[in-house]
């Protein structure tokens, strides 16, 4: 099963889209716990485009698409903004306290610790997202 839509590049939209994954998550049969990680993943994604690859709100939009298979949810973000290089942002140092660790770049570690896979891809057409979580 496929499911895509479109939202506007706004921090608005922020809500729309979690709601939208959310369905998708339940559909797939994905526990509560598993959907909260796509949800907190994808917000945090999504924030990122608005905020790096448009650099501002309701420059472009923000395509989003949830494949459905059997053993697993995909979603996939697509933008027309900047191209975003993950391996630019430095590693998160976890044992540095809070206060001391410069700001940004935990986002992508984020992604990364809650998702089964996540994949960053620049084309001809934009950015685009892969990611994935396990039933």
């Amino acid at each position: 099963m496929r499911m895509e839509k479109r939202f506007p590049g706004r921090f608005a939209s922020l809500g729309l889209i979690s709601e939208f994954v959310n369905n998708a998550a339940e559909e797939a049969g994905l526990d509560e716990s598993q959907a909260y990680s796509v949800e907190l993943a994808v917000d945090e994604a999504c924030s990122n485009i608005i905020e790096h690859a448009y650099g501002a709100e309701d420059v472009g939009d923000i395509f989003c698409i949830c494949i459905i298979d059997e053993d697993r949810l995909t979603v996939v973000l697509k933008d027309k903004g900047k191209p975003f290089d993950p391996d630019s942002v430095p590693d998160v140092d976890t044992k540095q306290n809070l206060e001391e660790r410069s700001p940004g770049g935990a986002g992508v570690f984020l992604m990364r610790k809650v998702m089964d896979s996540v994949k960053f891809e620049f084309k001809s057409e934009g950015n685009v997202l892969t990611m994935v979580k396990m039933k």
